[in-house]
């Protein structure tokens, strides 16, 4: 299911997290090669992905267990 990103936070190993609009977060992490996002690494980049959707895991698996 996707859903926008609303903010971010970092964790406490100083990783970006999204925040979701659903409640949910999500790492945003850029390591190359298996997780490439740039925007991730400067604040003008990040701001500019707010409202962006990504696909929430934790959604999807609260509708499977409906």
């Amino acid at each position: 299911m996707q859903q926008a990103i609303v903010s971010y936070h970092k964790d406490d190993e100083d990783h970006w997290v999204a925040n979701l609009s659903c409640g949910h977060s999500q790492h945003v992490r850029h390591r190359p090669p298996w997780e490439v996002r740039h925007w991730v690494t400067s604040q003008q980049g990040r701001d500019a992905m707010l409202g962006y959707n990504l696909h929430c895991k934790l959604c999807e698996l609260v509708l499977e267990m409906k």
